[in-house]
């Protein structure tokens, strides 16, 4: 396939993909549950930040963070205390109560002191665009007291993460293209700043395409990728992560 042959089958999987239709298959779902921008994107950060494994389980688990705060999150963040940590007991794979509780505690003092989440991603003085954004929110949480296994949930592109749920996390707040799967409720970002959530799905459809030669699925390798996608859509390249998801999860490209 030539590259105008590319961009002619990623816009199609495109308008394939991002509709409505996406939101009840994929973890997306639970912040769609609120009306609240900080509703939305607290229980957006909770849930993508367990955004692994089976898709089934993170929405299964997802709901049960929902439900431990009341389906309430910004009043419950604003009034949580590390006491309530003891009736719940929650586990995704290595994401546990311990982690729950250092979360719940990380956005209270982020929504009290530093102005909140968008304010956290909006700086990024250290790194240049998402990088520094992402850097910026991961110095946020953990200037919170933790325990060292929690650092491991919070992805650092500084040191070659590809970011993955955290890069979900931001498309899901930043594009606002009306199409009612993204919220599109943080104006301070540019959507042409955003980086794919890059995984096993997007990465090995976008080397069957010839738009990344990497091997390893780093930060390194999403910005090869983000090149060429932004070759085909300079304002909204990440748009192509419906599209390079879409080929590699549902029709088995």
């Amino acid at each position: 396939m030539n590259k105008k042959e590319i961009k002619e089958l990623l816009d199609f999987k495109v308008k394939a993909y991002n509709a409505t239709d996406f939101i009840g298959t994929d973890p997306i779902q639970i912040p769609h549950q609120f009306s609240k921008k900080e509703d939305i994107e607290i229980s957006a950060l909770l849930v993508s930040t367990i955004a692994w494994g089976n898709r089934a389980s993170i929405i299964k688990n997802g709901n049960k963070m929902m439900e431990i705060m009341g389906h309430t999150p910004h009043d419950f963040i604003l009034n949580y205390s590390s006491e309530q940590a003891n009736d719940f007991d929650f586990v995704h794979r290595t994401f546990n109560a311990v982690d729950l509780d250092f979360f719940f505690r990380a956005l209270q003092n982020i929504y009290l002191k530093l102005g909140g989440l968008e304010a956290v991603f909006k700086a990024h003085d250290q790194y240049p665009g998402a990088m520094g954004r992402i850097v910026s929110f991961r110095d946020a949480m953990l200037a919170t007291e933790h325990e060292k296994r929690s650092e491991k949930h919070l992805s650092n592109p500084a040191k070659k993460s590809a970011a993955k749920r955290i890069n979900m996390y931001l498309r899901w707040m930043v594009r606002n293209d009306q199409q009612g799967v993204d919220f599109g409720i943080w104006n301070s970002i540019p959507s042409s700043e955003l980086m794919l959530p890059l995984d096993v799905h997007t990465g090995n459809v976008a080397r069957k395409l010839g738009l990344l030669k990497r091997k390893q699925n780093d930060w390194t390798a999403l910005e090869e990728l983000m090149n060429n996608l932004r070759k085909f859509d300079k304002v909204d390249p990440v748009k192509y992560d419906y599209a390079l998801f879409g080929l590699g999860a549902f029709d088995k490209f």
